[in-house]
């Protein structure tokens, strides 16, 4: 938004607009190791997070909160804001979901005497970097204190690949279509061979990733995809 306010301001007579795209800022933990491998403790994560402030920081108000996929009306695989505002820290009650998040992390042990002390890994570009400093601050508000560890883009994907970090935060885009999604991020009993995300790592857990990729009827597929995006945040 500032590049794009400064290309206006020294050129009025240019035609700038903005267009949505479908890439989402990701929390991404390692389920894989301890004390991460506790499902509450990443649910208190979740409910730490303050999505409007990201957009309002990042983007200057110009984005938007949604699912896995691009929100709706642009993204036409995108949930209705009434089913996202039901997901585990889309509350927009932030205060609420944080005073959740803080009772979870008293019941796992820690709290203000008690910290909980990790690295949030991320590609070390600006935009890359500019919200895991947000993200630093706000686990702040669940008794996790964090420091940013900045990777070079050159070995940033293999080190996700191996799964070599613990907390980080990427950027992920998909297509129009909600196949790709679907497999990197929860169909890993149906991923093909070739899928390059260890985030295929999670069981179907009979989710019926596959029966949604092989439904040729959009209305059905559509439904299909939601009901796995509403309950993946509830059990992972």
């Amino acid at each position: 938004m500032p590049l794009l306010k400064d290309v206006v301001s020294k050129m009025p007579q240019a035609i700038c607009e903005l267009t949505p795209t479908a890439v989402n800022l990701n929390l991404i933990v390692n389920r894989d190791v301890p004390p991460f491998d506790s499902r509450e403790l990443r649910q208190a994560m979740a409910l730490s997070l303050d999505r409007q402030a990201f957009i309002d920081i990042i983007s200057e108000g110009q984005s938007d909160i949604g699912g896995v996929t691009q929100p709706l009306p642009e993204g036409l695989w995108g949930m209705p804001p009434d089913v996202v505002k039901a997901l585990p820290g889309y509350d927009p009650d932030v205060q609420k979901n944080r005073t959740e998040a803080r009772l979870i992390m008293h019941k796992l042990g820690y709290g203000p005497d008690n910290r909980l002390k990790v690295k949030v890994a991320t590609r070390d570009l600006p935009f890359f970097r500019d919200p895991a400093v947000i993200l630093i601050d706000q686990l702040k508000e669940v008794y996790i204190d964090s420091e940013l560890e900045p990777i070079d883009s050159t070995i940033w994907l293999p080190k996700v690949m191996r799964k070599d970090y613990v907390v980080g935060l990427n950027l992920a885009g998909s297509g129009p279509d909600p196949d790709q999604n679907l497999y990197l991020l929860y169909g890993a009993a149906t991923c093909p061979d070739s899928c390059p995300s260890p985030l295929c790592s999670v069981p179907d857990e009979g989710l019926g990733v596959e029966h949604v990729r092989r439904a040729y009827s959009p209305p059905i597929e559509l439904t299909q995809a939601r009901r796995i995006y509403t309950s993946l945040p509830r059990t992972r």
